[in-house]
């Protein structure tokens, strides 16, 4: 048996399905959450129901095919023989979400309405009179709350009823336009909804968004926010729970016991310190940041669900429109903030095909899950209880989100047609038990990465830095196989101040998984103890000053991302030319950040000019020369363009 979930944005769709499945699918209360279909059997609570296959669609405001989500809600509710609709209602929002109902229940499919949030209906005094929409639309109606779990199972029971008695609604509306099915709603509404509170009337939320969402205070706030999550992260639990981690269970404990072990069975030396320096060593050094992530992800789950993060959509509108872009694009960079992946995924959303290029090429500078052990790390390190670094690191995103939206607007010449209009949740407490087991799924797929993908490369690196191309074992690690990779590389990062092929090696192995840079120097160091590695004057300090190191941050930020998510704009892109374009895009801005935050910063904290200024200047020449090349061209096809036009 197939039940479809299907309703608006926002109504607790996904919520539902997460419910009656078992399943852990992404919730956040704005449009473009859920991309493409989800299908899961029904959890086995339900032991009356067996073999159901519940499907959460994306969210539609009609069964036109406007958007992408309205495309698959469309085509599968037509063509894949669903045995029962399950019409999710935003009960705060009847007008709203009834307009789809007309729609859902003349198309001659079994259907029931469910009607979410009757928890807050009856916080507020309202009452929805369930008889009457009933006969109304021909199809039961039932009350549900998908916060506290109320009202499933008779949910599930009826829905399975009307599926098997193959119950189609009776329903045949005799609206010729629009505004009668509107006008109609409405008088529905006043028959079936009692009221008890003016809508129209302000209300707290309104009252909090009149300084949070403000035109010019909005963004200091939305900074300051994340300057306070960054520090109970980095600074508080997070960072004292890091710290155990690093200095006692990987830094001590582990590799002791492990060494301990392996000395009992006589292991070969070139295995022992594969698994206690390769193994323990690189991956400690990655995993040692696990409670941080954590603890960030736990802050962010939390400022997702109180409804504060689609005020954060609002605030940006403002300034992506003057790049070409709507407060939309905002939205899969949010997403991208947890990974990459899922945030280039969700520029599907997106309408206009030169606004989806453009948030694609964008979204992978807003520093993720994957980047934040390389933010610890050279916070540690280097800016030690400072808690701007890692804020900064989001204030310079966003700068770089607009100028370079600017550059690609000036080189690519569009104008943004897609229409942005954002439904703005009330604000709620957020759920403590949602926010953890966000957490609990992002620390899951945290480790289950840092023990496939990095336990492979945290192998090879350490072979390659062991052993030469004849495969013989090195003493010198200047005559591995990595070093030789590195020296290919390094010279290009000279002008970027990174002097030393380890620096070269760190920042490829970092294009497979971004992870890979704070392991790839916990082996290349010979870190058993991570003291050595995260401490202010540790071995560290032996490739960077302060200001190269957090160039070297940005570098690796704001540089291409990880394969996996390049793979993910390949997806999206659907079409080579543009994800070369994007790739050369990309590592231009992380290159030139890198070479600014160095070239200037050094003269102005040391009094001497950074290694390699000649070839930073001829760097900038070259870059500055390219891009007014490309504006200038763009420019003269315009022109004649228009002049052809006009002919």
């Amino acid at each position: 048996m197939k039940l479809a979930l299907v309703g608006n944005p926002n109504s607790g769709k996904t919520t539902l399905f997460n419910l009656l499945t078992g399943k852990n699918e992404h919730v956040g209360n704005w449009a473009g959450v859920t991309v493409s279909k989800k299908e899961a059997l029904l959890s086995k609570k339900y032991k009356h129901h067996d073999q159901t296959l519940i499907v959460d669609l994306p969210g539609a405001y009609s069964m036109s095919a406007y958007t992408s989500e309205e495309t698959i809600t469309h085509e599968y509710i037509l063509n894949e023989n669903v045995n029962c609709l399950i019409n999710i209602i935003d009960g705060l929002n009847l007008e709203r979400s009834l307009f789809m109902t007309t729609q859902l229940a003349s198309l001659g499919i079994p259907m029931v309405i469910a009607i979410n949030k009757s928890d807050l209906l009856l916080k507020r005094g309202d009452k929805i009179d369930l008889l009457k929409l009933s006969a109304y639309f021909d199809c039961p109606v039932v009350e549900v709350s998908a916060l506290h779990s109320n009202g499933l199972v008779d949910l599930i029971d009826t829905a399975s009823q009307v599926a098997k008695q193959k119950q189609v609604p009776n329903f045949k509306p005799i609206y010729h336009t629009m505004d009668q099915r509107q006008e109609a709603i409405k008088a529905l509404i006043n028959e079936a909804l009692s009221v008890t509170v003016d809508v129209h009337k302000e209300n707290l939320s309104d009252r909090i968004d009149a300084v949070v969402a403000h035109r010019f205070w909005g963004l200091p706030i939305f900074f300051m926010v994340m300057w306070a999550v960054y520090a109970f992260s980095i600074e508080g639990l997070g960072g004292t729970l890091s710290a155990y981690f690093n200095d006692v269970l990987f830094g001590e404990a582990l590799p002791t016991a492990a060494s301990n072990f392996l000395n009992r069975l006589s292991v070969a030396p070139l295995l022992h310190d594969l698994i206690v320096d390769g193994l323990i060593g690189g991956i400690g050094a990655v995993i040692g940041f696990l409670p941080l992530i954590m603890v960030l992800f736990f802050c962010l789950s939390l400022l997702e669900d109180s409804g504060y993060m689609s005020r954060v959509a609002v605030i940006m509108d403002q300034y992506f429109k003057k790049i070409g872009l709507s407060g939309k694009s905002i939205i899969p960079m949010i997403i991208g903030s947890g990974c990459a992946i899922p945030g280039v995924m969700a520029t599907r959303t997106i309408e206009d095909v030169n606004e989806k290029r453009m948030t694609t090429m964008l979204t992978p500078f807003v520093p993720c899950g994957a980047k934040l052990p390389i933010i610890a790390l050279f916070s540690a390190a280097f800016f030690p209880n400072q808690n701007w670094v890692g804020p900064s690191m989001y204030i310079l995103a966003i700068a770089l989100i607009i100028i370079g939206g600017k550059i690609l607007k000036k080189i690519y010449v569009w104008e943004n047609t897609s229409p942005f209009i954002l439904e703005l949740p009330a604000y709620k407490i957020p759920s403590l038990k949602h926010a953890f087991v966000q957490m609990l799924d992002k620390g899951k797929a945290f480790i289950y990465k840092a023990s496939t993908i990095i336990l492979v490369m945290n192998t090879l690196i350490w072979f390659m830095q062991a052993y030469s191309w004849k495969l013989i074992p090195v003493s010198d690690q200047g005559n591995s196989i990595l070093a030789s990779i590195g020296g290919v590389v390094s010279p290009l990062l000279i002008p970027l101040g990174f002097i030393g092929w380890q620096l070269a090696a760190a920042t490829i192995t970092g294009f497979i998984a971004k992870e890979n840079v704070v392991s790839t120097f916990a082996i290349l160091l010979a870190v058993t103890s991570e003291e050595a590695l995260y401490l202010p004057g540790g071995s560290l300090t032996e490739f960077f000053t302060p200001v190269t190191a957090y160039a070297f941050l940005a570098f690796n930020l704001f540089t291409p991302p990880c394969f996996a998510a390049i793979g993910a704009m390949n997806s999206e892109l659907a079409d080579r030319r543009w994800l070369f374009k994007a790739l050369a895009f990309q590592f231009s801005v992380g290159y030139i950040v890198a070479l600014l935050i160095t070239q200037i910063g050094t003269p102005l904290f040391s009094g001497h000019l950074a290694p390699g200024a000649p070839l930073a200047l001829l760097s900038l020449i070259l870059f500055a020369a390219l891009t007014t090349y490309l504006i200038k061209r763009t420019y003269r096809v315009t022109s004649a363009i228009k002049t052809v036009k006009s002919h």
